[in-house]
């Protein structure tokens, strides 16, 4: 059995949830941020949870203040932009560190099946090259999530299949979810 479905996460609401629930199902996990110039992927993935949740398609939406600061607000208060703004059904979870000593076990498992390989190409992938060079000039040797909207998405074996950094087309992201439902 997959070690992804012996994770646990915390909701928004306090609620435990566990990855087993998700058993033969396709999910998407994304550390996500309400201030960030990414936030517009809020939109394209509950766009995708809209197109394939019938199908078996979920997501785990774990708010993070890491990176800038971009998730100043508290688990109720991003959980109502969420909602309000980008009209999302999917759950919440609480607002947790995906880097570092106090980093979810979640996270530290999926960096750990899937390492970074790059930004891809275009003027966002630069610029995020020439930030992070400027903030830690190893960032390309180690796996830790880079920035707000790093999405990873397992098969319905519990597999960890891909990592999108968040320079990457939301449409690559689709496409992957896709050849899986």
């Amino acid at each position: 059995m997959s070690v992804f479905y012996d994770q646990v996460v915390t909701q928004s609401n306090g609620d435990t949830l566990s990855m087993k629930d998700f058993e033969g199902k396709v999910v998407l996990v994304v550390n996500t941020a309400t201030g960030c110039g990414f936030t517009p992927h809020y939109k394209d993935i509950e766009a995708m949870y809209e197109k394939y949740h019938d199908q078996g398609f979920e997501v785990i939406d774990v708010p993070c203040n890491q990176f800038a600061g971009q998730t100043p607000g508290t688990d109720d208060a991003i959980h109502e932009f969420c909602t309000l703004k980008d009209h999302t059904r999917f759950t919440h979870m609480k607002k947790a560190d995906v880097n570092g000593e106090n980093e979810l076990p979640l996270f530290t498992y999926l960096k750990s099946q899937k390492g970074f390989e790059g930004f891809g190409k275009g003027p966002k992938a630069l610029a995020m090259s020439a930030m992070l060079s400027k903030i830690d000039k190893n960032y390309k040797n180690n796996s830790d999530i880079k920035w707000n909207f790093t999405k990873f998405v397992i098969d319905r074996k519990g597999e960890v299949v891909a990592r999108f950094e968040p320079t990457a087309k939301m449409s690559d992201v689709e496409e992957c979810v896709a050849k899986l439902m």
